[in-house]
Order: structure tokens, then C-alpha cells, then sequence
């Protein structure tokens, strides 16, 4: 008869402590296969507990595979084979860890949003409304391309402020550009080569190869990416910014526009990827058009985001398809669920429709102009202003700063870190290396800089570039 202590068994209940000890034993060959357990209640009185605990413990071995019963005969140990031991390693396993976070001082590289800018007050106010009035809809299945409410509102805003005229059912809702890159390469197909500005997001490049298809950087002109040059990569896709291209600025001419169309007019696999992140925030002058609302051949696949305009932590992004694909899109790509939560669909639904959001973008606007300004007015005011040369400055949320020396990029940057600033060079976006790319040239992101912060942090821009050897 099989016998087990119950002293110290700790947290666990009678049953567990005997399904644990049976376990064990049949785990070790103890119990062999095959063996015949104890009746319930003969084992019940050896071990001196009720049978009820008996039963829980070969109820849960049994659903467990561990053992079986035949009708009338009782419980039977199963043939199992246990694992091997594992075999000690050396060493103990390294695992990658995240990349420590340094808390720069002052960060020139990084979107942040103020804390002070964010409506945090109208926010809350909408999200209590939309439990209040959304329930039964907040527990609801969204369809995969998002709640049609806040569809609807993206359509109304896109047609007021950037004269594009597109149904509801052609936004697709999802958490973040990445992730609609992502379907946009199934959609579109793996077997296509996708191009992309050099310089650019390295991200990008990075996207592409995740999914193992074919990328080509190519080289940007003065006003944009050339179709000539496109057409010779022999890509299918041409993923651009022309509203503003980060981090040079360049805002694609119109005449580019229209070589890029009339590039993707010439054959039935071509399209553009037009990713329109920043629009919101040209400084100077009107908004430029975006390429969709010139597109008369449906080429163009619009994306854009809210992560630039309300904060980096808001991830909800949006693309725009041409009407011919949403019948592959839902026929091949139904199948995902929308990864936007309800919550966050229907609060920024009525933060659009409300009128909400024009307000808080006419209130940045303003604020990074007053931003934007004093920075430039502090740098051209400063010891090291004779030995730098500015420019981009009017097309969105950072600038560009060639600086006059010697010192490499790469010493620059170290230079800026001991400093305790986080600095990028346009050097560092070039996915492809190509002749005379401009050196010791800074890209200035000055969203995370409060009015306050401007003097402290050109002074110490100022330590890094006054003595510089030129």
C-alpha cells in the first residue's frame, strides 16, 4: 500500500499535496506503467483522510493523462516516457536585455509630449462619457478595420483639413504605423520589392526585413523622390513622406507628385505609400496637399497618425485604401481583430467630432511656433552661431544645424553625451551609403523642450560647439 507524510505540506490543500507525491513517483518510475492504484477508500484509511480527497487527487491525475481507469477494475498508472535531465550548462544563459533608457538632460532626438500640452481635462471628460453613454458598445467585437464612428470622424476631419474626399470603409484602424506596414505587405503581396527614401527611418528598412521582402533605398533630390530613378530599382511600392520628409524637411515638388502617379499609372502592381505623420504641423504657410487628394488612378495608400499630434504613447494610427483593394483587404485580412481598444476608438471619435482635436492642434501649432522661435532666435544669438548654418526649419517639429569642424560624427556624438545631451546626425538615416553625405549636420527635435528650458539648453549646446576645432 502506497503511504505519504501530510506534515508540512505548506500552502497546498490534502488533495494536491497527494496528486503532487503520486506525480512525482510515477514521473521517477517508482509507480511503473501499468501499476494498479490503491481502491479509494482502502486508501483513504491507510493515509487516514477521506476518500473525497482521494477522489480530487485521481480526478485531476487522470485529466492530466497520468492515469486511467477501467470500468469496474479501478486506477492504472499510464506509460509514459519522462524527459530527460536537462544537462548543466557551463555558464548560466545571457539573455539580451532591453536598452537602458538614459535620462538625457535635455533630448533633441525623441518625440515627447509635454504633460502640460496633453487635454488631459477633455480627455477624461469624453472617456467618462463614453462609459457612461457607450457601454453596451465598449464590450462589443470591433470589425477589423475599427468602429465605424470613429472612421466616419477621421473621413470629416481628412475632408476639412487636407481636401480628401474617402468613405469610412476605407480607413483600417490599427495600433501604430508599424503594424499597418504590416498588413500593407500581405495586402500588397511578399513578393514585391518596396522603396524607400534614403535617408530615412532606419526603422523602416528594418520593417521590410522583418518580413523578408525586398527594399531599395533610393536617393532623394532636392525636392523629393525622383521617378526616374525609381523606375531603374525596378520596385513595385514606393513608400514616401512629400508632405514632409524626416529628417531632411524636403517637401516633394508638385511636379514630383505628378512623375510619382504617373510611376505607379504605368503598371497594375504599383503603388505608392504615402505616410503623411507630420502634416499637421507645417509651421509656415498652408498645409501642403497630400498626394491621395491628387491621385485620380487610386494608386496612393494614405497613412498618418495621432501618436505626433496628441502623444507618442497614443497608438493609434489609420491608413486609407483605394476602393478596388478593400475587397481583397476583408476577403484575405478580415481574419485580424482591430488592435485599437473600444475605449480609445470611441474617446478620440468624439475628441474629433466634438471639435476637440482642431482646437488642440491650432493650440500646439502655436506653441511649438513660440518653441521654434525662441530656440532659433537663442542658437543665432549664441557663441557658436558664426560656425553653424540653419535650415528646415519651417517644415515641422525639428530643423536641421550644419556645424563647422573637424570632428567626426561619431566624436560628436560622444561629445554629446558626456554633455548629458541626446543629439542625432543625418548621417546616422542614411540606409545606404552614398558619396558626400553631409556631415556634422544635427537634427533638432524640440517637441520635449519647454519656453523655459530654451536658454538652459543652447548654453549647453554652446559648451559642445564654441571650441570645437574647425
Amino acid at each position: 500500500m502506497l503511504t505519504y507524510s501530510f506534515t508540512n505540506i505548506g500552502s497546498d490543500s490534502l488533495y494536491i499535496h497527494l496528486y503532487k507525491c503520486i506525480k512525482n513517483d510515477i514521473i521517477s518510475g517508482s509507480l511503473p506503467a501499468g501499476a494498479k492504484l490503491p481502491s479509494k477508500r482502502s486508501f483513504a484509511k491507510n493515509l487516514g483522510i477521506s476518500t473525497i480527497t482521494i477522489e480530487n487527487a485521481y480526478a485531476q491525475l487522470q485529466s492530466e493523462g497520468y492515469i486511467y481507469s477501467l470500468p469496474k477494475k479501478g486506477f492504472y498508472v499510464t506509460k509514459i516516457k519522462p524527459p530527460l535531465p536537462k544537462a548543466p550548462s557551463a555558464t548560466a544563459p545571457v539573455y539580451p536585455a532591453a536598452a537602458k533608457k538614459t535620462d538625457y538632460q535635455f533630448d533633441f532626438v525623441n518625440n515627447k509630449t509635454n504633460p502640460d500640452n496633453f487635454p488631459f481635462s477633455i480627455w477624461a471628460k469624453l472617456i467618462r462619457e463614453t462609459i457612461s453613454e457607450k457601454s453596451e458598445e465598449l464590450m462589443m467585437t470591433p470589425p477589423c478595420g475599427g468602429i465605424m464612428e470613429l472612421r466616419s470622424a477621421i473621413c470629416s476631419h481628412l475632408k476639412a483639413f487636407r481636401n480628401m474626399d474617402v468613405s469610412p470603409e476605407q480607413v483600417i484602424i490599427g495600433a501604430g504605423t508599424e503594424y499597418l506596414y504590416g498588413l500593407i505587405i500581405q495586402l500588397l503581396g511578399f513578393e514585391k520589392t518596396y522603396a524607400i527614401e534614403n535617408p530615412s527611418y532606419r526603422k523602416l528598412a528594418q520593417i521590410y526585413q522583418s518580413y523578408q521582402v525586398n527594399y531599395r533605398a533610393v536617393a532623394l533630390a532636392s525636392d523629393g523622390m525622383d521617378a526616374a530613378i525609381l523606375e531603374h530599382t525596378g520596385s513595385h511600392v514606393a513608400h514616401i513622406t512629400p508632405s514632409h520628409h524626416y529628417p531632411t524637411g524636403i517637401v516633394t515638388s508638385i511636379s514630383r507628385r505628378y512623375e510619382l502617379l504617373a510611376w505607379a499609372s504605368r503598371e497594375s502592381g504599383r503603388y505608392i505609400l504615402e505616410d503623411d505623420y507630420d502634416s499637421e504641423f507645417r509651421l509656415s504657410g498652408q498645409p501642403i496637399p497630400a498626394l491621395q487628394s491628387i491621385d485620380q488612378s487610386e494608386k496612393v495608400i494614405y497613412i498618418n497618425t495621432f501618436t505626433k499630434s496628441l502623444s507618442q504613447t497614443v497608438r493609434l494610427s489609420y491608413m486609407i485604401l483605394p476602393n478596388h483593394l478593400l475587397e481583397t483587404f476583408y476577403r484575405r485580412l478580415d481574419f485580424y481583430s482591430c488592435t485599437v481598444s473600444n475605449f480609445e476608438q470611441y474617446t478620440l471619435a468624439r475628441f474629433l467630432s466634438d471639435g476637440y482635436f482642431e482646437k488642440h492642434i491650432n493650440r500646439m501649432r502655436t506653441h511649438y511656433k513660440n518653441v521654434r522661435d525662441s530656440l532659433l532666435a537663442a542658437i543665432r544669438n549664441s557663441p557658436f552661431a558664426h560656425r553653424i548654418h540653419i535650415y528646415g526649419e519651417d517644415a515641422g517639429l525639428h530643423f536641421l544645424m550644419q556645424i563647422d569642424t573637424k570632428k567626426s560624427d561619431e566624436e560628436l556624438l560622444q561629445i554629446a553625451r558626456r554633455h548629458n545631451i541626446h543629439i542625432a546626425l543625418l548621417s546616422q538615416y542614411y540606409i545606404e551609403p552614398l558619396d558626400n553625405i553631409p556631415e556634422h549636420t544635427l537634427i533638432l527635435n524640440y517637441t520635449g523642450l519647454s519656453p523655459n528650458q530654451i536658454t538652459t539648453a543652447v548654453e549647453m549646446l554652446s559648451d559642445i560647439f564654441h571650441d570645437l576645432p574647425k
